[in-house]
């Protein structure tokens, strides 16, 4: 398999063999035109296929191309601001739907990987790490309110238990959530795709949408072809641009990196991580590492505001990676990328309808491995008729950034900085 169209990381260059897809070239019909194959789109896309729909997924360069062939690898559960916030944010009964959804997306991941024989690396166990006593109330907090909607896989860790899950002493303790893992996720991408095209999908690759005829069927135009649909969903997120101006308004584009050691000992990488769990802090700009199957330490953390590439990834997360592992000093880096994810003001996704035919769910705001799975589900409801779910997720606020696009960035950076400076001082 040739990868030359992604990036240079550690996904990329371990990723299962997949086939050619073609370019769109002339005129396709279809009932449902899926833009973007990235996980929103390609769950989108399998759910319909497997209830009867026609699909076509138009992808601007390969498949899982964007966040979704570049993250973290870790199945989170819930969203990137907690069910307490969807509580403040909706009535009581929409906040009852959300909240239920918001650990189904590891279930649709665990479903998928076995139903069509994935090959991603799938391992269970995730852990909350926690710096201070202020950080370990919350997880407790965390807790209690997750409990409430009926999860009951979480486990609270002392400073004692967490030296039992990662070798690092600078957490005070931490929460196990059972249900929680980790992914190869360009890997799980790929086998999406191939489920698509098992059940009769069509993915082109190389077809950016360029431009939407709205209308009774909207038609999407790329560079050398159009597709004419009865339905339309945007998936695109971080990735999307200017396509659609209305969703581009209320979102904006940051960038997070992420490193690869070489392969590390069998003893080396058991002493780090015994029970081969991933991780993630309770900071508000949090670091999270994991074990790769060939026994690398995938490390990731940062964000850059306006999604610019910075010019030396290792130099900004090598340094977090020696906090957490001092004893990593003389292990090599070997891949180092950055990838681009959607973030509200909210950071709780928006999920809408544009006119009577337009589908739309985009910023996971940093969590979306989860809720991309669910939000393909509940797009597919609502195309079945089924909107109660999509109405939910519909009434969350879509807040505009304050002074638009050209203050949006500096607005968000100070946020960020006023956040961490609070992490950095326990407060």
């Amino acid at each position: 398999m040739t990868n030359t169209a992604y990036p240079d990381s550690y996904y990329a260059a371990s990723a299962n063999r997949t086939p050619l897809r073609p370019v769109l070239e002339g005129e396709a019909e279809t009932d449902v035109c899926v833009v973007g194959a990235g996980y929103t789109g390609l769950s989108t896309a399998l759910f319909l296929l497997e209830h009867g729909f026609k699909v076509t997924v138009l992808e601007a360069v390969k498949v899982g191309f964007g966040a979704s062939g570049r993250n973290g690898g870790q199945i989170v559960n819930s969203y990137s601001r907690d069910i307490d916030a969807v509580e403040n944010s909706v009535s009581i009964e929409k906040a009852k739907l959300i909240g239920e959804m918001a650990f189904e997306g590891g279930r649709i991941i665990r479903d998928r990987v076995a139903r069509y024989g994935i090959q991603c690396d799938l391992k269970d166990g995730g852990v909350f790490a926690a710096f201070t006593p202020k950080q370990m109330n919350h997880l407790q907090a965390q807790q209690r309110l997750w409990e409430r909607y009926g999860y009951e896989h979480l486990e609270l860790l002392d400073g004692d238990a967490i030296r039992h899950v990662v070798a690092c002493d600078n957490y005070i303790g931490g929460m196990l959530d059972k249900q929680g893992g980790h992914i190869h996720p360009l890997n799980l991408a790929l086998g999406e795709a191939e489920a698509i095209e098992s059940l009769g999908g069509v993915i082109y690759e190389h077809s950016p949408a360029t431009r939407i005829e709205r209308g009774a069927n909207p038609i999407v135009h790329t560079p050398q072809g159009r597709v004419k649909a009865k339905f339309l969903v945007v998936a695109g997120n971080a990735y999307l641009g200017n396509l659609l101006p209305e969703l581009a308004a209320k979102s904006m584009p940051c960038g997070t990196q992420v490193i690869t050691t070489e392969p590390l000992s069998e003893e080396m990488a058991r002493n780090l991580l015994p029970q081969d769990y991933c991780v993630e802090d309770c900071n508000y700009l949090l670091d999270y590492y994991r074990l790769s199957a060939d026994k690398r330490l995938i490390y990731g953390g940062g964000v850059v505001y306006g999604a610019r590439d910075p010019a030396n990834i290792e130099a900004i997360i090598r340094p977090k990676m020696l906090k957490t592992f001092p004893q990593l000093k003389d292990v090599k880096i070997e891949y180092a990328w950055t990838g681009n994810f959607l973030l509200t003001l909210s950071r709780l996704p928006q999920v809408g309808r544009l006119g009577e035919n337009i589908y739309y769910s985009q910023g996971c705001s940093g969590h979306g491995v989860t809720y991309t799975h669910v939000a393909g589900k509940v797009l597919a409801e609502a195309l079945r008729g089924q909107a109660e779910r999509f109405d939910a997720f519909a009434s969350l606020p879509h807040y505009p950034f304050p002074g638009g696009q050209a203050l949006s960035v500096p607005f968000s950076a100070l946020g960020a900085w006023y956040y961490s400076l609070r992490d950095r001082l326990g407060i």
